[in-house]
């Protein structure tokens, strides 16, 4: 969902913090027009020891670094300085807990789809977000609708980038979802087995073994990942196979994953209840280990944490 207030005191733009309302770009920055950026979305989250910590910051810019490489755009900053203004971003406008959104993207100059010569700019923005899918989705779980718009092929436009012009499909799926009353939509992969939600990874449960879509054509989630190994830990089975939206109606348990959306039970898919209709009982204890991760609680994870 949309965050109603996205004003900070300060932006990162190009190496330099400025004020929220000169965090701005030329109408012929060529990404406006054409679509090709990528990003990041990450959480700072306040820790029970009273400091403010941003969930696996590393693995985060290590993704950013690693989709503009595949899209043919080299970030102009390490790993290491980009944490650092991410950093520097959340204390400087005195946030314990936010969201992050670095972007990558082609500055003015040329024009046309070849293009090659504009700057490489990079923001570095926060705004307080609540819960991504609704304030009751984790507690009572969500209803998801089966899109028309279907995951685009891993050759077509390749999924391991978080780019931005791929998430005209998300956005055109959600709209599709909502209007019709669902709380978000479920895509299909072009041969038809699950995909994801248009900003999430998903996991269905049943007989207490849990499957999720392999990452052909998905995103690589980092949240997606984290729940694998808090499962895993659990010593509950993970498969990462395909399977078809019948294997969701008939599943006892599911639900989704991403840094917006945290993990939201799934209720429903296509007028269908999954399980008895409510979040079940291992997607609770899974939602349980993943908030104690991130308020630093859990030793297992407290590598996932990387200190403002």
């Amino acid at each position: 969902m949309a965050a109603n207030n996205l004003r900070s005191d300060k932006i990162w733009m190009d190496g330099v913090m400025v004020p929220y309302d000169q965090a701005t770009v030329h109408v012929l920055t060529h990404s406006l027009h054409y679509g090709l950026g990528v990003f990041e979305g990450m959480r700072c989250y306040k820790t029970d020891n009273g400091h403010s910590a941003i969930f696996r910051g590393r693995e985060h810019i290590r993704r950013l670094i690693e989709s503009g490489h595949i899209v043919e755009m080299e970030v102009p900053y390490s790993q290491e300085e980009l944490l650092k203004a991410c950093v520097d971003v959340v204390r400087v406008n005195k946030f314990a807990e936010c969201y992050l959104r670095p972007l990558v993207f082609f500055g003015e100059g040329e024009m046309g789809l070849s293009a090659r010569g504009n700057k490489i700019r990079v923001s570095i923005a926060a705004w307080p977000w609540g819960a991504y899918l609704g304030q009751d989705s984790i507690e009572k779980g969500v209803r998801l609708k089966t899109s028309s718009f279907v995951r685009f092929h891993h050759n077509s436009m390749m999924p391991a980038a978080k780019a931005t012009g791929h998430y005209v499909n998300s956005i055109l799926a959600g709209y599709e979802a909502r209007r019709n009353g669902y709380d978000e939509a479920l895509l299909l992969n072009t041969e038809g087995f699950v995909a994801e939600g248009s900003g999430e990874n998903v996991f269905v449960i049943r007989d207490g073994i849990v499957s999720t879509p392999p990452l052909t054509s998905v995103l690589a989630g980092i949240t997606r990942d984290a729940v694998i190994r808090i499962l895993r830990d659990l010593r509950i089975e993970v498969r990462e196979q395909y399977f078809a939206r019948d294997a969701f109606y008939i599943a006892d348990e599911a639900f989704m994953t991403g840094t917006a959306a945290e993990v939201t039970p799934v209720v429903e898919l296509d007028d269908r209840k999954i399980g008895s209709g409510r979040p079940g009982s291992i997607t609770a204890k899974v939602i349980q280990v993943f908030q104690d991760a991130l308020r630093g609680r859990d030793p297992r994870y407290r590598e996932w944490l990387y200190q403002v």
